[in-house]
């Protein structure tokens, strides 16, 4: 679906225009073939890299093409309770600003109601913004799973479940996801500063910077999360094999002090003559050697800590 929006400096609100016009805003979300060879033949766009835009593991780059800029980049999103990215196309034309995407996101909501303001006629600050509110997309999903980390590193002094296993792996895939979308578009970034794609005023450079330096701290906001569950799910495995290991050696020493009566006991049950056999009291001398010995092996299997 292609829709247009246009809101100039003189303009309240941004608001839904019929048809292109220069200064607009080309938004294109679930696009069929058909509407991206019309955006290619009407809007002068490359073909190959509007594909790119709905492929659905394209990661962040910037290319150039002409006088047009794609800048590609991933947004965050949750559906069905779990956490996604999901590519965008962000370009800029010599008369136009245009966005793509895969699939609708509500990330666009807020330009689209009003909730923050922009000007399409302004076209770098207008893809800086949306980049800047990118970043304020994923700040606010890694907040959220930091809660999550933290609580599930708490229970560690309980009971982790399987349950909780397998949402540290999901939390784990999401985070590299998200790593893995932001380091390459601070490499972007990087070249939209240095002014290798386009000129910038000093203030929208400025602005760009703040976004690089924001970006960056997202990064290391992934890093520290993937290694606190790296972290906890060693220290959860170290547990694990610890309690294991204390059970096998409370069984072993068991098996092995029961194995002392057991073998007294057996002795006597041989056809041969044997000790106080003949003794009216030898069930209670054989129990009470028997008890000794296990008593014995106790003591000393305590004394060692093998118990």
């Amino acid at each position: 679906m292609i829709t247009f929006y246009q809101k100039t400096v003189t303009t309240r609100r941004l608001k839904k225009i019929d048809e292109f016009k220069v200064g607009a805003w080309v938004h294109v979300e679930e696009p069929n073939e058909g509407e991206l060879d019309r955006l290619a033949a009407d809007l002068q766009l490359d073909r190959g890299l509007l594909s790119d835009a709905i492929d659905p593991y394209e990661v962040p780059r910037v290319e150039t093409d002409a006088e047009t800029t794609y800048f590609f980049t991933r947004i965050p999103y949750e559906e069905g309770g779990r956490i996604q990215t999901a590519p965008v196309l962000f370009g800029i034309a010599p008369n136009f600003v245009f966005s793509v995407s895969h699939r609708a996101l509500p990330f666009f909501d807020s330009f689209i109601d009003g909730r923050i303001e922009l000007h399409t006629t302004q076209k770098i600050r207008f893809i800086l913004k949306m980049l800047a509110e990118v970043d304020t997309a994923y700040y606010r999903y890694i907040t959220i799973i930091n809660k999550e980390v933290r609580k599930m590193q708490a229970k560690l002094h309980h009971t982790i479940s399987n349950r909780d296993i397998i949402r540290f792996v999901h939390l784990e895939t999401v985070l590299s996801d998200m790593n893995d979308a932001l380091v390459p578009t601070n490499t972007a970034l990087s070249n939209i500063i240095s002014g290798k794609f386009l000129s910038l005023f000093e203030e929208d450079k400025e602005y760009a910077e703040d976004v690089f330096l924001a970006n960056n701290q997202l990064v290391e906001l992934c890093r520290i999360n993937l290694r606190a569950i790296m972290n906890i799910r060693n220290a959860y495995s170290t547990i694990m094999t610890n309690n294991l290991n204390r059970v096998i050696k409370l069984l072993t020493g068991l098996t092995i002090v029961l194995t002392i009566p057991t073998i007294t006991v057996n002795l006597y049950g041989m056809n041969v003559p044997l000790p106080f056999q003949d003794s009216p009291h030898a069930f209670w001398i054989i129990m009470g050697i028997a008890t000794v010995l296990t008593g014995l092996a106790l003591w000393l299997f305590s004394r060692k800590h093998w118990l």
